[in-house]
């Protein structure tokens, strides 16, 4: 499986590669000169390409419904049931 990490997540990849996954970054392909500079051409980027996206974009949501690709989106209440029972643990 290969994963697209969003911008808002970046460094993310890096940490699923140690995991084993096949991931890449929206910020280290642009640097490499790939055009993702819109989440339009993220999409287009991702199906062609195969991967699912993951992202804190909840304009993902939307489109991922619209046009039927794979997307894996974390939000902030799921950062804040985290954060919550690591506090729980203090």
């Amino acid at each position: 499986m290969k994963i697209l990490v969003d911008e808002n997540l970046d460094g993310m990849d890096l940490r699923l590669k140690e995991r084993g996954y096949d991931a890449y970054s929206v910020r280290k392909l642009t640097t490499a000169g790939e055009n993702l500079g819109s989440d339009y051409s993220v999409i287009n980027y991702a199906r062609k390409h195969g991967m699912v996206i993951v992202t804190k974009d909840g304009e993902y949501k939307k489109a991922s419904k619209e046009n039927g690709f794979p997307l894996v989106l974390i939000d902030d209440d799921e950062i804040l049931e985290i954060i919550i029972k690591k506090l729980g643990k203090i």
